[in-house]
């Protein structure tokens, strides 16, 4: 995690001292509406409203192509309608590096790129057999995944984005399940 953390401030280094024109800094926030992807059983996961709020960067490589980092907190998990299993509240600080490609010059832009999450926060309550909380929900501390989406300025430094996360790596090292979510929300750049 520390040399995760080195690199993204390396890059935002290196891109400011590089020509301090080219960057913007900014702020995000949006929805979450997330759930589990993958072997979850006999359970049959719902969306879990959420949220995300953090911020961002925008390097200018070229004129249509950006490098995007970004530090998001994010609250997703899953929820439940089956007797004894609880939702499931997962709180991240995600790192997504996004390539932006603009189709339409400082306007309309596709993105895609890995996101790196950190664990801050779970919760769940999933009872036994006899109806008592259980500790067999163990999440797990890191979890990688892609990230692609679009993006549109409206005015000045204000823009929109949606995008889709699919985990890559299993949540639990009880369950095959891995973190599916899409995002919307509004971004400032200064």
């Amino acid at each position: 995690m520390k040399k995760l953390i080195l690199a993204v401030v390396f890059v935002f280094a290196a891109a400011t001292s590089s020509n301090a024109q080219v960057v913007q800094f900014g702020v995000k926030g949006g929805a979450n509406f997330s759930s589990f992807n993958g072997d979850t059983g006999n359970i049959d996961y719902k969306n879990k409203t959420g949220f995300h709020v953090g911020a961002m960067a925008e390097i200018k490589v070229l004129p249509n192509f950006s490098i995007q980092p970004e530090a998001l907190f994010s609250s997703q998990g899953a929820a439940s309608d089956v007797d004894g299993v609880d939702d499931f509240n997962l709180d991240y600080i995600s790192v997504p590096v996004l390539a932006k490609f603009y189709l339409i010059t400082d306007r309309l832009s596709i993105e895609a790129g890995p996101q790196f999450s950190f664990l801050v926060n779970d919760s769940a309550d999933v009872l036994d057999e006899f109806g008592e909380i259980t500790d067999g929900y163990k999440p797990k501390s890191f979890d990688f995944g892609l990230a692609g989406g679009l993006g549109l300025k409206i005015a000045g430094g204000l823009s929109a984005h949606a995008r889709y996360t699919i985990g890559l790596t299993e949540i639990s090292k009880n369950a095959d399940a891995k973190n599916a979510v899409f995002q919307v929300g509004l971004g400032y750049l200064f």
